[in-house]
C-alpha cells in the first residue's frame, strides 16, 4: 500500500485548499533538545508546509528548558492569531509533564489531536482533530477498499498518539478491535486471528510470517533505525503472506505528515468560523 503517492494527492489538495482559504494558515513547532529523530520529524513537518502555503513557526528550546518556560510558549502561541495550529514535538525531557503540556495547548489549535478535549470527541463518536497517524492510515485503508465492517482488526501497540485511537476509528467503520500490548498472552495466536493488523510497539520484527493470517492486510507502523538502515515492526517474511502491506519507509509516514497539514488546515476553517468547533 504505497502511502507515498497517497500522500502527495493529499498535499496537492491541501495546498489548493489553502490557497482558497483567503487567509493565512500558520504551523507552530516546538521541539526541547537535540534528540537527533525528533529533529528530523519536524524539518519535515516544516518542509512540507512550506509547500503547501502554510506559514511554519519553529521555536527550538534547550534541553535544560524548564517546564514554566514551556508552558508561557505555549500561551503565546495560543494567543497568536498567526498561528493556526501548535505541535510540540514529543517526547519532552524528563523535567517537563507531557500532559500538563498537552492539555495547555488550546483544543481549536490542538493539531496533533492529543488534547483530552479532542480525545474525547473521538471516543465519543464526533471527531474534531484526529491524531496524524491513525487519521493516514484509515485514509490508506479506505484507498484501497480494505473492507472494516464485521473484521477482525488487531492494533498491537496502546499509546494515546497511535495505539488507542487507531483502535477508536476502527471500531467506528464496524470493526472488531482487539488491543494488544507488552502483557498480551500469546500475541502471536491473536494476531493469527486478525484480517486487519496495525503494528505500531517500535521494535523490530514485533510481527513475524508465522503471526500472520495468509492474505491479511498489515499496516507498519513503526520506524526504526537499524544497522541496516530504517526497519518497521514488520519482519520482511511478512510480505509473503499479507495480502497488502505499508511498507517502511514510504508507507505510513508521508500520510502522517499529509494527515497534520489537513488538520491544520481545518483548524483555520474551525478559527474563522467556517466550521462549528464545539465549545470547550
Amino acid at each position: 500500500m504505497d502511502g507515498k503517492a497517497l500522500a502527495e494527492r493529499v498535499r496537492k489538495d491541501v495546498a489548493e485548499e489553502v490557497a482558497s482559504l483567503g487567509r493565512p494558515v500558520g504551523l507552530a513547532t516546538v521541539l526541547v533538545g537535540d534528540d537527533p529523530a525528533s529533529g528530523v520529524y519536524v524539518r519535515s513537518k516544516q518542509k512540507a508546509c512550506r509547500e503547501v502555503g502554510i506559514e511554519p513557526f519553529d521555536h527550538n528550546l534547550s534541553s535544560e528548558t524548564g517546564q514554566d518556560d514551556l508552558l508561557a510558549l505555549v500561551e503565546q502561541l495560543n494567543g497568536d492569531e498567526a498561528v493556526t495550529g501548535i505541535l510540540v514535538q514529543l517526547p519532552l525531557p524528563e523535567q517537563i509533564d507531557e500532559d500538563r503540556i498537552i492539555r495547555s495547548i488550546k483544543p481549536i489549535k490542538d493539531v496533533d489531536g492529543f488534547h483530552p478535549f479532542n480525545a474525547g470527541h473521538l471516543l465519543q463518536g464526533s471527531p474534531t482533530f484526529v491524531a496524524a497517524t491513525p487519521a493516514g492510515i484509515m485514509e490508506i485503508l479506505r484507498e484501497y477498499k480494505v473492507d472494516l465492517k464485521g473484521a477482525r482488526a488487531v492494533v498491537i501497540g496502546r499509546s494515546n498518539i497511535v495505539g488507542k485511537p487507531m483502535a477508536l476509528l476502527l471500531l467506528a467503520e464496524h470493526a472488531t478491535v482487539t488491543i494488544c500490548h507488552t502483557r498480551t498472552r500469546d500475541l502471536p495466536a491473536v494476531v493469527r486471528e486478525a484480517d486487519v493488523v496495525v503494528a505500531a510497539v517500535g521494535h523490530p520484527q514485533t510481527v513475524t510470517a508465522d503471526m500472520v493470517r495468509e492474505g491479511a492486510t498489515v499496516v507498519d507502523v513503526g520506524i526504526n533505525r537499524t544497522d541496516d538502515g530504517l526497519v518497521g515492526d514488520v519482519a520482511q517474511d511478512v510480505r509473503e503472506k499479507a495480502g497488502l502491506l505499508t511498507p517502511v519507509p514510504g508507507g505510513v509516514g508521508p500520510m502522517t505528515i499529509a494527515s497534520l497539514l489537513r488538520n491544520t488546515v481545518r483548524a483555520a476553517r474551525y478559527q474563522s468560523g467556517e466550521l462549528a468547533f464545539p465549545l470547550d
